[in-house]
């Protein structure tokens, strides 16, 4: 277990501040008890949201090639050294933020800075390993559509985010993938990687002022540029509607999704022990008891929160016999007004904050856990004391809290659901006719 916690017995993670001499700043977690250092970074606003619609799949690439050569290494080479020297260098795109992350040995660790700063700041996009992420990353997409919970996943996107650059498929097409260029990838990193959208956390094996000396070694080659202002925040589409993809297979696979919390709202640490108590504990949730548990109409059933920058949502995940999938819906309707109509037991309550904040300090395992976990709360701007912050709120939520929560999200009506498979007694569906985001 960390063993930086010891440094301040009141703190869930003893985090310190830093800026290098060059302006780039960091939190650190400092941890000299196992030789090993995990840094973590994210660029701001740097995600999917700003591929070109004819270009699907750019960020996503970009992640994918950046490790593949970079200063006067070529792919084989610069794979090489990170292999012989035990070194784990990713990087990863999602809708929001390009991120990246390294994990090496304390005595491994100038090279390790070394090729890391190759890879950030002078990527190759050779054409031959472009080439290939390019047709590993279409040979995806034709897989996933075997997959029926991808598919569902999808139609989500698509349907729920209309109009919205989140609609589009982040991973890409088949034909925007064919679309992108090492040109593409060179322009995409040139615009969006900068110090001025860099946010940076590391933990391990490693000293405040060692840090600050390699965070500008690392990154001081970044221009001073940073992302244009992102889409405007987004209004949840097709709410209230059911959405069908037919698809001959034994069971329906069930998405909801609606309008959610933000994590800045000081409403949002009663959020989540709601929905603890609601969907996201599994066999203890009350979906899971009442639908699993005495009705036996799925494996599982799950809500969680989704938090992008331009959008909150409160989601609901399961599959079952095509017979029930109209009891499904129902009975989920029926728990959502259920949480808004008394307080919960003390029980559930006192369960939900137990686990809540009693199994944060577990998952604080391993420096990368850690890195994560600190780049993840600087990617939404959040304070340092945060951790802090959200044991004191579990800690003071009552039953009331959670039920005036629950009147104030909650609403089944706005939910906007998709149904991939062949469900019987659904009524009033709209349907899609096909999968949006593969061709």
């Amino acid at each position: 277990l960390y063993s930086g916690i010891s440094h301040a017995a009141d703190k869930v993670l003893y985090i310190q501040e830093i800026t290098s001499p060059g302006g780039v700043s960091a939190w650190l977690a400092e941890d000299h008890s196992v030789p090993v250092i995990a840094l973590s970074f994210g660029f701001k606003g740097a995600g999917a949201v700003n591929d070109p619609a004819d270009k699907q799949g750019l960020a996503r690439m970009l992640s994918n090639t950046m490790d593949e050569g970079a200063g006067d290494l070529d792919s084989q080479a610069f794979q090489k050294q990170l292999l012989d020297l035990s070194i784990d260098l990713h990087f990863g795109a999602d809708r929001d933020h390009f991120t990246g992350g390294l994990k090496t040995l304390a005595r491994n660790k100038d090279q390790a800075f070394k090729l890391l700063a190759l890879a950030v700041t002078q990527p190759r996009f050779d054409e031959e390993p472009v080439n290939r992420m390019r047709e590993a990353n279409r040979s995806r997409v034709r897989s996933s559509l075997s997959d029926p919970d991808w598919i569902t996943a999808r139609i989500l996107n698509d349907v729920a985010f209309a109009g919205h650059p989140y609609a589009q498929n982040s991973g890409g097409t088949l034909s925007t993938l064919e679309n992108i260029t090492p040109e593409d990838l060179r322009g995409f990193h040139d615009r969006y990687l900068g110090k001025k959208n860099l946010v940076v956390a590391v933990a391990g094996d490693i000293t405040k002022d060692e840090l600050s000396r390699v965070l500008d070694e690392v990154f001081g080659g970044l221009p001073e540029i940073a992302p244009l202002p992102p889409p405007s925040f987004l209004e949840l589409q097709g709410q209230g509607s059911v959405f069908l993809y037919k698809k001959n297979i034994p069971q329906t696979i069930i998405e909801m999704l609606q309008p959610g919390i933000d994590n800045h709202d000081p409403d949002y640490q009663i959020a989540q022990v709601m929905n603890f108590i609601l969907g996201s504990s599994g066999f203890g949730s009350r979906l899971t008891k009442e639908i699993r548990e005495k009705r036996g109409l799925t494996y599982g059933i799950y809500s969680s929160f989704m938090e992008m920058n331009l959008f909150d949502g409160l989601s609901v995940s399961t599959s079952t016999e095509n017979k029930n999938a109209a009891e499904i819906l129902s009975l989920t309707s029926v728990e959502w007004e259920k949480m808004k109509t008394a307080p919960v037991a003390q029980e559930e309550l006192q369960d939900a904050q137990t686990y809540l904040i009693d199994s944060l300090p577990l998952s604080l395992s391993s420096t990368d856990n850690i890195a994560g976990l600190m780049l993840s709360l600087r990617l939404d701007d959040l304070p340092v004391d945060y951790l802090e912050r959200r044991e004191e709120a579990i800690r003071k939520t009552t039953g009331e809290d959670v039920q005036r929560v629950a009147q104030r999200i909650l609403d089944f009506n706005r939910m906007t659901t998709v149904l991939v498979g062949a469900p019987e007694g659904v009524n009033n569906v709209k349907i899609v006719e096909t999968i949006p985001g593969v061709e």
